[in-house]
């Protein structure tokens, strides 16, 4: 027998694929913090519409008890608790995450999902996700659906409660177009009527003709009607008048655009607002501020979602001492607080410090700061 060693060659090894970068999976604890996060949130809701109610109808108790109940409960509460959940969104949000979270540190689930190996950064991915989910739904809300649930809302507390409504301006002076400036020395939104009007038309600062007429009614066409007008054109030292009794002309301004009632800005979609701002602005309307702060609080408030988020988790992810009492009590501090920001951040617009944007991003800028930080503490 030959016991001579067989020699084999040996087959060189493949190249081995690649790795793959691991990618985002959905996991069980990602699917658990979403089903707490948003009904903690719906929660919150609920629970504040109960209160706000009760208040709201104890404040307009007797409009109440005046108005049908219909009226009540379709015009008013229907279109009054969107917004009251609009405007406190962030509010909501925050305490949302400091309630449910402080519960799941208390448990000590938190503990037990980082020492499974998940990193506090992958754990943060279901709570942003949750923020980015409500504040784009807040955002769609308060720019399209609920100004027009405004309009209605505030067609009732005029009517039953008290009427703010600006029905009377004297002393109307806009520019309708470049070069053309109208006036009216009064106007009355009941008649729909206009005493002395004036419309100038310029070439640089050369006067070229001017329309006036002793009354001038609006449509709802759009349509100005001038009774017993005087029309005068002017070519150097010449001059040429037509007069007549009624002439109907388009001017490409409405009452609303002097006319300008308190909380007019909140029945104005987002896409609406911009435009009647630019308007305005051209024309040389004062007292428009408020229109500029809305249109900005609806796009800085869907950044307070994230930047609140951020906090009420670092805040709340640790096990102390006392149970979540203290953490909900320093989320409702940072909360109200954000809340008082961005109130009083608003008056240095309507101040003339600051524009609107940058007023309503203040609170945002200075809060974020404070979120990286606890981010980066509660990570170590």
């Amino acid at each position: 027998m030959d016991n001579t060693a067989e020699h084999i060659t040996p087959t060189p090894p493949k190249n081995k694929p690649k790795a793959k970068s691991p990618r985002f999976r959905i996991k069980k604890f990602d699917l658990y913090i979403v089903k707490n996060f948003l009904g903690t949130y719906l929660f919150a809701i609920l629970l504040l519409m109960v209160v706000v109610i009760l208040f709201d109808t104890n404040e307009k108790l007797d409009a109440v008890l005046t108005a049908p109940l219909k009226a009540t409960v379709v015009q008013y509460f229907m279109n009054f608790l969107p917004f009251i959940i609009s405007q406190f969104s962030p509010l909501f949000t925050f305490i949302s995450v400091i309630f449910f979270t402080s519960r799941l540190a208390d448990r000590s689930e938190i503990i037990a999902m980082l020492s499974s190996g998940i990193s506090f950064r992958r754990l943060l991915m279901p709570y942003l996700f949750c923020a980015a989910l409500i504040a784009a739904l807040s955002f769609f809300l308060s720019a399209y659906v609920i100004p027009p649930a405004n309009a209605e809302r505030i067609a009732y507390t005029n009517r039953w409660v008290k009427n703010k409504a600006v029905t009377y301006a004297s002393n109307v002076q806009l520019q309708v177009r470049p070069g053309t400036m109208a006036y009216i020395a009064t106007y009355d939104k009941a008649t729909r009527t206009g005493r002395r009007f004036s419309l100038d038309q310029f070439d640089g600062t050369t006067l070229k003709s001017r329309i006036t007429a002793e009354t001038v009614r609006y449509d709802t066409l759009g349509r100005w009607t001038l009774q017993n007008y005087q029309q005068r054109h002017f070519d150097g030292v010449s001059e040429r008048m037509v007069k007549g009794a009624v002439l109907d002309t388009l001017l490409g301004i409405e009452p609303r655009d002097f006319l300008i009632s308190k909380n007019d800005e909140q029945t104005l979609t987002s896409p609406e607002l911009r435009q009647y701002v630019d308007n305005q602005r051209a024309r040389g309307v004062a007292g428009i501020m408020n229109f500029e702060i809305e249109y900005e609080r609806r796009i800085a408030s869907t950044a307070a979602a994230f930047i609140l988020t951020i906090i009420g988790l670092a805040l709340s992810s640790r096990k102390v001492r006392g149970g979540m009492g203290k953490n909900i009590g320093i989320g409702l501090l940072l909360s109200f607080s954000y809340i008082l920001f961005n109130t009083v951040t608003s008056t240095f617009a309507v101040s003339g410090y600051t524009s609107a944007r940058v007023a309503m991003w203040i609170p945002n800028l200075l809060y974020l700061p404070i979120a990286i930080y606890l981010y980066r503490r509660a990570a170590r």
